[in-house]
């Protein structure tokens, strides 16, 4: 059973993915690969002179998987369903129980609206500063909390932001994820 359920794998959900597993959470990231980072070329992300969308898709999935996350390509979840211990998440191969879920599904805010979170006036997903939603221990990212303002730098953002709330929760105190030399495997 995953600590973590991230639905969606763009620049938000590969990034909460990166931060919760690399600290000990059993992840699960489900990502239709139906990105807009395969239309886009990177010239403005942090550390990136120049990449095609799609190798960086490539690149940081192998990060995220390397830091021991599971992330299934191809598995698209078909319901979310919040109980009293965490969430039930269905796919077309299997469910799944998650303390936490994640939903990184770009401005697709169908999933926002079945659950029934609270929205805002301009039609966007409600979130906190650390996008959680109205739903306990159910975050929201990227596109799905902002009107017409996206953008790959700001998605990674929200998606980390939602891991350090998550992994705060987790160690009952404020959680800090800054690595030194001697961290790096």
């Amino acid at each position: 059973m995953p600590d973590v359920a991230i639905v969606g794998g763009g620049a938000a959900g590969l990034s909460a993915a990166l931060f919760t597993a690399k600290n000990g959470l059993e992840t699960v990231v489900f990502d239709t690969d139906e990105t807009w980072m395969h239309k886009a070329h990177l010239f403005n992300y942090p550390g990136i002179r120049s990449i095609s969308g799609s190798e960086f898709m490539e690149l940081t999935r192998g990060q995220v998987r390397d830091r021991g996350a599971d992330v299934r390509v191809g598995e698209e979840v078909t319901d979310v369903d919040p109980g009293d211990d965490g969430f039930r998440v269905e796919t077309e191969d299997g469910e799944y129980e998650a303390d936490y879920a994640v939903l990184a599904t770009g401005a697709d805010r169908s999933m926002a609206e079945d659950l029934e979170v609270d929205f805002a006036d301009d039609g966007t997903v409600d979130v906190d500063l650390d996008t959680e939603t109205s739903i306990e221990d159910l975050y929201a990212t990227g596109a799905m909390v902002r009107d017409e303002e996206w953008q790959a730098v700001i998605a990674a953002g929200d998606g980390a932001s939602a891991a350090l709330d998550i992994l705060s929760k987790e160690k009952g105190e404020h959680f800090h994820d800054f690595d030194v030399p001697d961290d790096v495997p």
